[in-house]
């Protein structure tokens, strides 16, 4: 789709309210497109006042700037996060991915109460939102038509990168707060903070020049550790050190709690974008870093090394199917279903101690489905386990041990250095 074909229509427009958003609404208005500024809110922590989204987007000339609340939808589809681990790749816990869905499924339902088709973003066209908004947008309703600037090429002509945008906005005096000195790009929401681009496009570069969003690197973190209790009901957290929470309540502490630790901050990975090439990202998701520790540390109660091993199978599937823009398709019900009965048995409360970044166990009580037994796991006294039945149980094992080394399977050199 190009720019001519939008001329004399009504388009909504993602809008972040930052420098390609206004950027594309402002070229867009000039074009004879009348454009409507949809922001999700999604607890972005770099916008002091959410209000200012509005005011740029206004000011870019969007005949309707309308901020949708979906802090409580992200906070909610994040605990679907957690109960699955779905981190991509290097540990990034998908703060970007899974907000483009949500975001997405909140525009769209207001693009259609205003009888609106046409889905405009401001995703280049060699990342991985482009995709994301596509493909919901597409699921949610296949009569959304999805605008993508970054692949017009009446767009390209005008303009090449930031250095370009910058001085459009400035000549027609939009309020943006983009500068060219930044030297990297951050996106954030509630979960986290994305940093890419610029001068982390090197990897001779250290992230250390980046300044925090939501805590500090763990060198700067205090040096005395902090305890930290989660209770966890069904696989959800209900309570964080003895106050009851709701899902956004148990991250947003999460969040305060983890980031003045340096918990989750400076997570640096090169990973496979979905459009088939590598890029570098630093990212800071302090809130499910800690949450998902903790997570872990109670699974590793529950689950039997079967249950385990599937659920890690799931864990990364579900993670690609985020990241590649497929949360919502049958694929990930079906994953997500299969998790559930895992997900109703995770209930207990964790205790750990947070240090320079790090999370270290501390207890764990009132574990109902707990298969851990202190008796049988002790190797002070029997208890129900007697170390005599294992006699016949290895006997067993060393029949297929000793048909390995008849058959030729064990390795010669290996052999060899018996002799």
């Amino acid at each position: 789709m190009t720019v001519s074909e939008l001329k004399g229509k009504t388009i909504g427009l993602a809008a972040s309210g930052g420098l390609d958003s206004c950027t594309v609404a402002r070229w867009l208005v000039d074009n004879d497109v009348t454009v409507v500024s949809l922001t999700g809110d999604i607890g972005q922590p770099d916008e002091v006042d959410i209000d200012d989204i509005r005011t740029r987007m206004l000011a870019s000339g969007a005949s309707e700037a309308v901020l949708i609340d979906l802090k409580e939808d992200l906070a909610e589809v994040a605990v679907s996060m957690l109960q699955s681990n779905a981190r991509y790749e290097g540990g990034y816990w998908n703060t970007t991915g899974i907000a483009r869905h949500v975001t997405t499924l909140g525009l769209v339902k207001a693009m259609k109460s205003r009888g609106i088709d046409t889905l405009a973003h401001g995703a280049t066209g060699r990342g991985n939102d482009q995709v994301r908004f596509q493909l919901v947008a597409n699921m949610l309703d296949p009569g959304v038509t999805v605008y993508a600037p970054w692949r017009d090429d009446a767009f390209l002509e005008h303009f090449g990168g930031r250095r370009e945008m910058i001085a459009y906005c400035q000549s027609r005096e939009i309020p943006i707060t983009a500068t060219q000195d930044k030297p990297y790009s951050t996106d954030a929401n509630l979960l986290g903070l994305t940093h890419e681009a610029g001068k982390l496009e090197s990897l001779e570069v250290a992230a250390g020049f980046i300044e925090p969003g939501m805590g500090v690197f763990p060198a700067q973190a205090p040096d005395q550790s902090e305890s930290f209790t989660v209770r966890l009901e069904a696989g959800r957290p209900v309570e964080v050190n003895g106050e009851a929470v709701d899902a956004l309540q148990a991250l947003l502490k999460a969040n305060e709690i983890g980031g003045r630790n340096g918990i989750g901050i400076g997570i640096h990975t090169v990973e496979n974008r979905f459009v088939g090439i590598k890029s570098r990202g630093v990212y800071e998701s302090p809130g499910l870093s800690l949450l998902g520790d903790c997570y872990e540390l109670l699974l590793q109660q529950i689950a039997d090394r079967r249950a385990r091993r599937f659920y890690e199978t799931v864990s990364q599937s579900i993670a690609e199917q985020i990241y590649q823009g497929y949360f919502y398709d049958l694929g990930s019900q079906m994953m997500r279903s299969a998790l559930a009965p895992l997900s109703a048995l995770m209930t207990g409360s964790v205790t750990v101690g947070l240090y320079k970044g790090t999370v270290t166990f501390q207890s764990s009580s009132d574990v109902p489905h707990s298969l851990y037994s202190e008796e049988t796991a002790s190797m002070e006294a029997i208890g129900d386990y007697d170390h005599r039945d294992s006699e016949g149980f290895l006997n067993v094992l060393s029949v297929g041990a000793k048909a390995d080394h008849s058959a030729g399977q064990i390795e010669k050199a290996l052999l060899d250095r018996l002799s």
